[in-house]
């Protein structure tokens, strides 16, 4: 009684705190702040951000499917074919469509029926990744009974297709190797380094000659599907294309008919030969020998045997037309130029010539053992008398002669489009001599160079570039191989030399086939060519195995082709190993005389 009286009353005090002074309005204005903040937030991302998140939600259900384009085909200059495509029939996986447990049945069936480790199939898959929306393509070149097993187990193998496929093909083979080079899947290293330009996986690029030089116009532009995908990522429909866009044709200087001469005129030999139009720089022919066939290149998998061929001591992927080698005596024309333009000697000059000449105590010999008596330039072009020569050198000095050297183009890459495999040569002076040797340039060294030996180091297609200077009245050209139809002064500069050096090289490189140490090539048949021999002293393991060098043009008065051919250790000389096959590719020219 007492306690309800006493609560009645208000006996006891209140002990309420929860709902009392600001707390309610606290709590309002918590509420709505939180409330604010997840509305605006929500607003944020649909309204804002929204196309972000759908985009991110599509990719999740759509994929775009890589489809690689058509590699544009290459022509001759009449055009003739030279390289296209063909479409075999190539197996592909889906990387994201394979689920651990259902792969262990594809890939053993898979590998069976291809013939390929399966640890080489799972290497394409993983260097791909399991979320990869790309086709992996995992075998070429498909043959009739594999693709039937295929058809057979396809209710077995979910997400392999077969599709045919673009793959390079050069109908001649060899014969234009070292000027198509070859197409191959791109390396680890190369696919790092383009991922940037839209290459990907399994994707095939130029490595070698016009594939590589003129990849970027050849390659043309991706196409792709865009397919639906389920939550594991499997394939559904597809929902629509963009077409590739094939890669852009292209037509070649070069001429299918002299380059077929020229391989048949090198024939076995280890060497090259190199044929130019001497007034605008177009490349009519270039080959290299060995050769190989590049079309290997387009199997899934060289054969043992195609790579111990490409791999053997005569380096048949090495294009010898563009490394260097010493010139020997087809350098005279530099040398011929050098004296008359230093102002040291006139076009009237007559020297004697001996059977050896003895500077600074070296005794340098005369290639006759005997010399040739009193000669002009004329003369000691068209009989190669070294010792006449080696007068020269040393009355104009090594400056005088390297300075020339370099204006005709050696030292230097010539601006063909090959440039990653062009050798720059060597034009030695007393910078290179000291630094290499450590002793300074001689008149011995002079003395060497002026008959293109001792460091000198040039490339046919360079001395070719030097033939060019006389047959075209004293311009250097730019060879190259994209035909464009151009002016000729667009590929050529002067060298601002005086017409009578210029007519006395011309004299001289007419005597050597008229009259001279390249006689045989003087027939009543065919126009009046000019060129000259030069025998490079070579050893080959401890055996003596001389280079033999022509170049040559023609006709002579008016020249239209101009042919170079190298013999790399032939034994032989000049005129008798290499001047007949020039003759042999100024023949098939088909030149009115």
């Amino acid at each position: 009684m007492t306690l309800l009286q006493k609560l009645s009353l208000g006996g006891y005090p209140n002990k309420r705190t929860v709902g009392r002074n600001l707390q309610p309005i606290f709590l309002i204005i918590f509420t709505l702040l939180m409330t604010s903040g997840i509305g605006a937030r929500l607003a944020y991302l649909q309204i804002v951000d929204g196309a972000s998140h759908r985009k991110r939600a599509e990719s999740n259900r759509i994929r775009m499917i890589p489809k690689q384009p058509e590699r544009g085909n290459i022509f001759d200059r009449h055009g003739k074919l030279l390289a296209s495509t063909r479409y075999p029939r190539s197996v592909y996986l889906w990387p994201m469509a394979h689920t651990k447990p259902g792969w262990s049945v594809i890939g053993q069936r898979l590998s069976q029926i291809l013939d390929i480790p399966l640890a080489d199939i799972e290497e394409k898959l993983e260097k791909a990744g399991a979320n990869s929306s790309t086709l992996i393509r995992i075998a070429r070149n498909l043959n009739e009974a594999q693709i039937t097993v295929l058809k057979e187990y396809a209710n077995e193998l979910p997400g392999v297709e077969i599709n045919t496929e673009a793959v390079r093909y050069y109908p001649h083979g060899k014969e234009l190797a070292h000027i198509l080079g070859y197409t191959r899947e791109l390396t680890a290293e190369q696919l790092e380094k383009k991922k940037s330009e839209g290459y990907r996986l399994g994707d095939v690029i130029g490595q070698m000659g016009v594939e590589k030089a003129y990849e970027k116009l050849l390659r043309g532009e991706w196409g792709g599907q865009q397919v639906e995908v389920d939550g594991a990522g499997r394939p559904l429909r597809v929902l629509g294309n963009k077409q590739a866009k094939a890669g852009q044709d292209l037509h070649l200087t070069i001429d299918l008919k002299l380059q077929i001469a020229a391989e048949k005129a090198l024939g076995n030999r280890n060497g090259a030969i190199v044929a130019l139009n001497p007034n605008n720089g177009e490349v009519l022919a270039l080959v290299s020998h060995p050769g190989f066939d590049p079309n290997i290149f387009s199997k899934q998998k060289l054969s043992q045997k195609d790579w111990d061929n490409l791999q053997s001591d005569d380096h048949p992927l090495v294009n010898r037309a563009l490394s260097a080698f010493p010139p020997a005596s087809t350098f005279k024309i530099v040398t011929t130029t050098a004296a008359l333009e230093s102002g040291k000697f006139s076009p009237n000059t007559i020297l004697q010539t001996y059977g050896s000449l003895t500077v600074g105590g070296t005794t340098f010999g005369e290639w006759n053992h005997a010399g040739f008596g009193p000669l002009g330039f004329v003369g000691a072009m068209q009989w190669s008398s070294d010792t006449f020569f080696y007068q020269i050198a040393k009355a104009i000095g090594g400056p005088t002669l390297i300075e020339w050297t370099r204006k005709y183009g050696f030292g230097q890459k010539t601006g063909f489009e090959f440039t990653t495999e062009e050798a720059r040569g060597l034009v030695p002076d007393d910078n290179w001599k000291r630094k290499a040797w450590k002793i300074p340039w001689t008149v011995g060294d002079s003395i060497n160079m002026s008959i293109g030996q001792g460091a000198l180091q040039t490339t046919p297609l360079q001395v070719g570039v030097m033939f060019a200077v006389p047959a075209n009245g004293g311009y250097r050209i730019k060879p190259h191989l994209l035909k464009d139809n151009g002016d000729a002064q667009k590929w050529r500069t002067s060298l601002n030399m005086k017409p009578e050096t210029i007519k006395i090289l011309r004299e001289g490189l007419r005597k050597v086939v008229s009259e001279g140490t390249a006689k045989a090539l003087n027939q009543p048949d065919i126009p009046p060519i000019a060129g000259k021999t030069g025998t490079a002293e070579a050893w080959k393991r401890g055996i003596k195995a001389n280079h033999a060098w022509f170049g040559g043009y023609a006709p002579a008065d008016k020249p239209e082709i101009l042919v170079v051919a190298f013999a790399e250790h032939s034994g032989g000389g000049g005129g008798s190993v290499a001047a007949p096959m020039v003759l042999e590719v100024i023949k098939s020219a088909g030149l009115k005389k």
